[in-house]
């Protein structure tokens, strides 16, 4: 059996995906080290495209070809408007971040370019670029996250972000999004590569970004 493309994908961009699964921000994280001002910084920023990647969620629903990928990602959809963000906003409230001091910093560049980047895919009405940045957003946080299982940290915040990103609905999840891209990236080769090397980018300055 040959290299799938999601493989290809992650090999060509090995680098800034090592980077990203092994970043300073993971290893602080899942040690359950990291300062409250980071965590809070980050948070801040990552619900900042809450509703951007909602809506990439719902183009891949309208852009999939068959009711059972259609179905995964409304299961999805559901899952992440409930469980994550209920975490959000107990984690912010737990890190004492107010309505004013959430909206008051700046979104990051990195902020602003996965928003740009969510954004492009919904609306280029393809499928092929969807799965891309979904593959990156998701299949790098399940891989970080399942490295780095357990002990967990004692601190809901930190422990919670792991596990919402390592449980058996995600990983289901994840392993159904990379058969779709084989299933369908090998026809837009070069679209899926300049999406998933531009998504990659951005996860990693997101990272560095918090601090």
């Amino acid at each position: 059996m040959g290299i799938t493309q999601t493989e290809q994908l992650k090999n060509r961009n090995a680098a800034t995906w090592a980077s990203v699964i092994e970043h300073r921000f993971v290893r602080e994280l899942t040690a359950g080290s990291i300062d409250d001002k980071v965590m809070a910084s980050y948070l801040i920023q990552d619900y900042r495209f809450f509703e951007v990647f909602l809506s990439l969620i719902g183009a891949a629903i309208a852009q999939a070809d068959n009711l059972a990928a259609k179905l995964a990602f409304g299961r999805f959809a559901g899952s992440i408007s409930s469980d994550e963000n209920t975490y959000f906003t107990r984690a912010l409230a737990a890190l004492g971040i107010d309505e004013r001091q959430f909206n008051q910093p700046p979104d990051t560049l990195a902020t602003a370019g996965f928003k740009a980047i969510m954004q492009e895919a919904a609306g280029s009405g393809s499928y092929a670029a969807i799965l891309s940045v979904l593959n990156v957003a998701e299949g790098s946080y399940f891989e970080w996250a399942s490295a780095n299982a357990a002990p967990l940290p004692e601190n809901f915040i930190h422990a919670e972000w792991i596990t919402l990103h390592n449980n058996p609905e995600f990983a289901a999840f994840v392993h159904f999004l990379r058969s779709e891209l084989d299933r369908v990236g090998p026809e837009h080769e070069a679209l899926c590569e300049d999406i998933f090397r531009r998504a990659i980018t951005l996860e990693k300055d997101f990272f560095d970004s918090v601090y």
